[in-house]
């Protein structure tokens, strides 16, 4: 035990030799993420999460499994949260994670070279197997709580991509314009429908124009969802309006048997546009 803390105590002393000397073999050229970073600031921050990380690796030869993995739960849990590390390619982080291996092994082999210790080569097995054990879990761990996060952050970007893709946009007074773009697959479609309804409901529309210029195709069910949002505006008085169909999906539409007798259609949107503000 005596010497384990005596390990523990060498490795502590070149704890901040370790992050210098992992920085500077460090390769600089990936295409992405915190290790390829130039920004002084996220430099120093990267930095300062590897020294933390040695401060707490050093206990594994003076403390139990358990209370060793405890002490690293907050470090973990905030490096595979961070903004940096979440855009960094996981194998990146984990080819990181193997390099601080090496670096544990070799300081080991450093320590018991000095001479003034005797190990076996039965201790200096077990001090290997030690680390390289530790250091799978922590990877295992780190990656467990990477993903967590990075599908966290993805959840909430495709919220704010579909927000900004089904908004409600009031022109004058009850007037309001629903301007679609891009690809809409079922799952879209369905979202446009509960948003659309809640914010005309909220801005007290009583006349949408949907407006399908920016949209390119769509299938059978996207169609009908594009015509239950329609009936379900009439449901709560709002008159919806569509206006630049492309000739591709006005093709598509009568291929699937889709009515269009008891929806105002226009060419386009100006035109609808143009013609509700004469009548109002």
């Amino acid at each position: 035990m005596q010497k384990n803390v005596e390990l523990k105590d060498f490795l502590l002393e070149k704890a901040w030799d370790l992050t210098e000397q992992w920085y500077d073999s460090l390769d600089k050229s990936d295409p992405t993420g915190v290790y390829s970073t130039k920004d002084p600031a996220a430099i120093k921050v990267l930095k300062e999460q590897n020294y933390s990380f040695h401060l707490l690796f050093c206990n594994l030869f003076v403390q139990d499994e358990d209370e060793f993995l405890r002490s690293l739960e907050k470090w973990v849990h905030a490096v595979a949260s961070d903004d940096e590390h979440l855009s960094t390619p996981g194998h990146f982080i984990i080819r990181e994670f193997f390099r601080t291996r090496e670096q544990y092994l070799g300081f080991i082999q450093e320590f018991i070279a000095d001479g003034t210790k005797s190990f076996s080569h039965e201790d200096v097995s077990l001090l290997n197997r030690e680390v390289t054990n530790a250091i799978d879990k922590i990877v295992i761990w780190y990656m467990e709580k990477f993903h967590e996060f990075s599908l966290k952050r993805l959840r909430s970007q495709q919220e704010m991509i579909n927000e900004l893709s089904a908004p409600v946009i009031t022109l004058n007074g009850d007037i309001a314009l629903l301007p679609l773009v891009g690809d809409i697959d079922t799952m879209r479609a369905k979202y446009i429908l509960e948003q659309t309804l809640h914010q005309c409901s909220e801005k007290s529309v009583s006349t949408l124009l949907i407006d399908l210029s920016g949209v390119v195709m769509i299938d059978t069910m996207v169609a009908h969802q594009l015509f239950q949002l329609i009936e379900s505006l009439e449901l709560i008085g709002v008159k919806a309006i569509l206006s630049g169909i492309r000739p591709e999906i006005a093709q598509t539409s009568i291929q699937l048997g889709l009515n269009f007798d008891k929806v105002d259609v226009s060419s386009n949107l100006s035109r609808s546009i143009q013609t509700l503000f004469q009548t109002k």
